[in-house]
């Protein structure tokens, strides 16, 4: 099995900057290069960017963009990692656009970056859901895996379900 990895930006991937008095954050490597640096992974993967961006500042360009690198890849099995506050939109975008391919969207509520990130965790269930189911469009958060039309988000807390 090979996993394709998507970097679209979102809190996973943000850094502080590395300038002197920076105050906003910044996109850089993809979180997922030092997850899986950790995990040291028995299966074969490549990492690629689509873009760098806050979730709120996706367009349908970009999920386009995403849809054609998906539809032009050979791989069958990607994990997105993407902002939360779209997920669920970019999830739906994509499943009407891609044939039989298994797609993951994950995330964090805090930058991978951060020592209580949940990062880890998250990609760690789109890997396994990676393992375990062959098409479908997806949203791993929070310890659990659901299609893209069952998962839910409670707006108070930020947590899906």
């Amino acid at each position: 099995m090979k996993l394709v990895f998507i970097q679209t930006g979102g809190t996973i991937d943000k850094d502080y900057p590395h300038t002197t008095k920076g105050w906003a954050f910044e996109f850089g490597e993809p979180a997922t290069n030092r997850i899986l640096e950790k995990l040291n992974p028995s299966f074969e993967f490549e990492v690629v960017t689509c873009c760098q961006k806050d979730s709120l500042e996706i367009t349908d360009v970009d999920r386009q963009r995403l849809v054609d690198l998906i539809n032009s890849h050979d791989g069958n099995k990607f994990i997105i990692t993407h902002g939360t506050d779209t997920m669920m939109e970019t999830a739906a975008y994509i499943s009407e656009r891609v044939g039989d391919k298994l797609v993951v969207i994950t995330g964090a509520m805090r930058p991978e970056r951060f020592s209580n990130s949940e990062a880890p965790i998250n990609l760690g269930c789109a890997i396994a859901t990676a393992n375990l189911i062959e098409e479908g469009v997806f949203i791993a958060m929070h310890g659990i895996v659901k299609e893209h039309t069952e998962i839910k988000r409670n707006l108070e807390t930020g947590k899906y379900y």
